[in-house]
């Protein structure tokens, strides 16, 4: 039921692009506020506590449903497979990462500076490099980041433990986005929105460790696999980078490393950066279809059994 929850859900991922709007998810930031300031009023609670039960809360509403659906069923799974589409689609995104490269690639075609930051800062989700050069390879690097992080990651959830998976892992990233906003405008001296931001972005690292390394094998097998399997084992990690640094330099050098562009000194840099962009971009689509090709073999060979 999974698999076919996660087939439909693709599908309809690919054709709803006019409802990513939705997957926003803009009033989640009240509950996560909520909890935070909780959080400050027991500063010496460790900061991974607040974190996970903020998780807990944002996760049992979709518990609490599956648990209905699955044990008062009269209708052969029909509503948990509406669920785990529903849920799918929302713990997806939130922006479609494809609809970005595409932005960001018109804004390089059209010259508009303030665009071309605009959208890179969408792709990159941090301070843009001033330099064009490593604009453009901090893009692309950014693309294998977040293909993992919007659309593998929550595939691979889905597929272990369903909608509760999926949507367990959205939780963790919403909450280390909302606590690495907070933490950036926060004036107060007790360094609790600093902790509450180190503590979720392990969180999410833990959860990301596995489906990091699962879309660093898909990247070397959808794009060129001997300069991937190099830059694999030409690790650019320091000791005291912490889970999420590791699975972001590993899907940044492997998936530049499946792309093998290379720089052409005769090419001008709005063409490289659309090149390099548009080639992401590709090796993600080109992973996605072999993921699809596999979750549907799984599941012919689940009906067989």
């Amino acid at each position: 039921m999974h698999l076919i929850a996660l087939l439909i859900g693709l599908v309809i991922e690919r054709l709803a692009t006019r409802l990513f709007h939705l997957r926003r998810l803009r009033w989640i930031d009240r509950v996560i506020d909520a909890g935070f300031r909780r959080a400050g009023l027991l500063p010496n609670w460790p900061a991974m506590i607040p974190i996970v039960a903020l998780v807990v809360l944002l996760v049992l509403p979709v518990l609490a449903l599956a648990a209905v659906f699955v044990l008062g069923d009269p209708l052969l799974g029909f509503p948990y497979l509406v669920l785990g589409v529903f849920v799918l689609f929302f713990s997806l995104g939130p922006q479609d990462i494809g609809e970005d490269v595409d932005e960001y690639c018109r804004a390089m075609e059209g010259g508009d500076k303030e665009r071309i930051e605009e959208t890179a800062k969408a792709i990159i989700e941090s301070d843009v490099p001033e330099d064009a050069l490593e604009r453009i390879h901090r893009v692309e690097e950014a693309v294998c980041v977040q293909a993992n992080n919007r659309l593998f990651a929550v595939i691979f959830w889905f597929v272990l433990l369903g909608p509760l998976g999926a949507w367990t892992y959205r939780a963790t990233d919403l909450i280390r986005r909302r606590a690495v906003f907070v933490a950036a405008r926060a004036e107060d001296s007790n360094g609790m929105p600093e902790r509450l931001r180190d503590a979720a972005i392990v969180l999410h690292g833990w959860l990301a460790w596995i489906p990091a390394r699962l879309t660093a094998i898909g990247y070397a097998a959808a794009g060129n696999f001997d300069t991937a399997v190099g830059a694999w084992r030409a690790p650019t990690e320091q000791e005291s980078d912490s889970a999420s640094e590791y699975n972001e330099h590993l899907l940044a050098r492997v998936g530049v490393g499946a792309l093998a562009l290379g720089d052409d000194p005769d090419e001008d840099l709005v063409t490289r950066g659309v090149r390099g962009a548009t080639a992401a971009n590709r090796l993600v689509f080109r992973l996605l279809m072999i993921s699809a090709v596999v979750i549907s073999a799984m599941t012919l060979y689940g009906w067989t059994r």
